[in-house]
């Protein structure tokens, strides 16, 4: 029998629930991949329908099939990763839990035994993490967590390291982080 965990905090967030995000990413992503796949089909009818060779210096016919595939499948699954990002963060009476899925395939524990701050802030993405997702810090030694928005929680550790979880909700998730340290 397994024992329930008591959950004192639960957030998911994906890239697509920001605005921005599908403003000026869903466009681009779509028309890379239609661009590739329409490059690639239009190289495949050229070459292996009507005869002529694609390019200068032309891929053998399989060669071609086999790239065209390839690539078409690449653009689709990186298209499908970029939509199925999501970041889950748990805060439950044994600790605080991270799962950055597909990329982890369960959650990861943030140790907080050694934290000396938490703290909910605004923070600037881009000019402290280079952007949004999985980040290390780029003046300092430590990690962001972040998909959307720019609040979240940062905790210091004694080790001078810091780690940084965007939330929608970064006061709810500093109040359940500091439930658990008391």
């Amino acid at each position: 029998m397994t024992q329930q965990t008591e959950l004192l905090f639960h957030e998911e967030q994906t890239f697509s629930q920001s605005k921005w995000w599908r403003a000026l990413f869903l466009p681009a992503i779509g028309a890379t991949i239609l661009g590739t796949v329409g490059i690639f089909a239009w190289g495949i009818v050229q070459q292996l329908v009507l005869g002529k060779p694609w390019g200068d210096r032309p891929m053998s016919d399989s060669a071609l099939l086999i790239t065209g595939i390839g690539m078409t499948l690449f653009c689709l699954a990186m298209g499908w990763l970029l939509f199925s990002l999501k970041l889950s963060t748990e805060v439950r009476r044994e600790g605080l839990y991270l799962r950055f899925a597909p990329l982890h395939r369960s959650f990861r524990k943030i140790a907080l035994e050694n934290a000396v701050s938490i703290e909910a802030r605004t923070y600037n993405p881009i000019k402290e993490y280079g952007g949004w997702g999985l980040k290390k810090c780029w003046k300092e030694k430590g990690m962001a967590y972040n998909v959307t928005g720019d609040r979240g929680v940062r905790i210091d550790f004694a080790d001078g390291s810091h780690v940084l979880i965007g939330s929608l909700k970064p006061e709810e998730l500093a109040q359940a982080i500091q439930l658990i340290r008391s």
